[in-house]
């Protein structure tokens, strides 16, 4: 046979990550899945170890381009999509899985034979991949950074298993960060391999779609947008780093038909809404709409139907204190939203002041109210921030180019 017309088998790639579709989808998960689906099957297989959670799901299922094998505690009653709603012994997971997610890889690389492995943030399903390759040293290790919580709080929260926390970036054969930010975090962590920054991407079609004029009218009915209201909205997790209470704060220095629509599920939702309470902004959570509340709670909007939402608003805004990169940013740049955000983490490498975006003060309510207001006067200054920053995202932050430039990766690590 011609060894020019021998088929290769594809390479074997092993993903750990806690949590995986349909369950507890962030900004990893969706990394993972708009990644593999754009790397040809025929040429890459991708086989992932996460946590089961809920009984209903099967143990082992395909997913797009993904196998998932889900492992550990689970329980009969469907979880919500907010980690906060699960049962207080399914915490216990994150703990086994160095455990769990361990021993089915090695089970899986017995009958599979994996050219190398791929983990996902630094955290305990990361702890399960160390182990992994601490007992397989010759399978190469993808380390991604994709972390968005302050680096001070990780790596106490790592304190008790610091040495095998530090090994995460020692035994990397390659580091992928998605921001400049965390591959600095990696290198003064000890990584010495390859340190490779490669940001998160935005699904540009599915953002940048105009809602037809029927679907614009019901969403702007239903969360009864009258002709002179300006909407800000935030997709976010509700946690304090995301600091969606400084823009609750700032509503108060702000005219009344400025509302606030939030996206998202967390443990400060309670929180949240007593604040807006005390300041007399009143809350809705439920349909039907009032008119006259000012912070619209809209709970977990799944992925792809979040345009819609952004199309209707007039202001993207999450003051973080912190952040890996900051997709929501860059899908409400896409959809054609201003941007308000903050100068921390990986947010620099995308929002130039006065560019593609405007900084507010970290912790500061007034400061948010003041980028406001110049959004809403400087209508020219507006449309020139809208249009830098959806060419730059078209242009800088596609997921074709991502999978292709982790595709790269995957084929060049090594068995040793």
């Amino acid at each position: 046979m011609n060894p020019s017309t021998t088929t290769q088998p594809p390479r074997r790639i092993l993903i750990f990550s806690f949590a995986y579709y349909p369950r507890f989808v962030g900004g990893a998960e969706v990394a993972i899945k708009e990644i593999t689906d754009r790397i040809d099957p025929s040429k890459m297989a991708f086989d992932l170890v996460t946590l089961r959670l809920d009984r209903n799901l099967p143990a082992v299922e395909k997913v797009g381009n993904v196998t998932v094998y889900r492992v550990g505690l689970s329980t009969k009653r469907s979880p919500k999509v907010s980690p906060d709603s699960l049962p207080w012994y399914l915490h216990l997971n994150k703990y086994f899985f160095l455990w769990t997610g361990w021993r089915r890889a090695a089970a899986l690389h017995r009958a599979n034979h994996y050219d190398a492995i791929w983990s996902l943030m630094a955290s305990y399903s990361s702890f399960a991949a160390i182990i992994f390759k601490l007992t397989h040293p010759t399978v190469p290790f993808v380390f991604t950074l994709q972390d968005g919580d302050p680096i001070p709080y990780i790596e106490h929260r790592a304190r008790p298993l610091w040495p095998l926390f530090r090994r995460m970036f020692t035994k990397a054969d390659h580091v992928q960060a998605i921001s400049k930010y965390l591959a600095d975090w990696a290198r003064q962590m000890g990584a010495t391999c390859p340190v490779t920054v490669i940001p998160n991407a935005v699904d540009y079609e599915l953002f940048t779609a105009a809602p037809s004029p029927a679907e614009s009218r019901a969403i702007r009915a239903k969360l009864t947008k009258g002709p002179d209201d300006v909407f800000l909205v935030t997709t976010s997790r509700l946690v304090v780093k995301n600091a969606i209470g400084d823009v609750i704060e700032a509503m108060k220095y702000l005219p009344a038909n400025i509302k606030f629509l939030v996206l998202g599920q967390g443990y400060q939702l309670d929180e949240l809404k007593k604040l807006s309470l005390r300041l007399g902004l009143n809350y809705t959570d439920e349909p039907p709409w009032n008119p006259g509340n000012r912070v619209h709670f809209l709970g977990y909007v799944p992925h792809r139907e979040m345009p819609p939402y952004l199309h209707v608003s007039d202001i993207f805004i999450r003051p973080s204190r912190s952040e890996g990169l900051g997709n929501s940013f860059l899908e409400a740049m896409a959809a054609g939203v201003p941007v308000i955000a903050t100068p921390v983490g990986g947010i620099p490498d995308f929002l130039i002041e006065g560019e593609t975006g405007l900084f507010c003060e970290i912790g500061n309510p007034r400061s948010i109210a003041q980028k406001v207001e110049k959004l809403l006067k400087d209508r020219e200054a507006r449309s020139y921030l809208i249009s830098r920053a959806r060419t730059m995202v078209r242009e800088r932050y596609r997921w074709e180019g991502v999978a292709g430039e982790m595709r790269e990766i995957f084929e060049t690590v090594q068995t040793h």
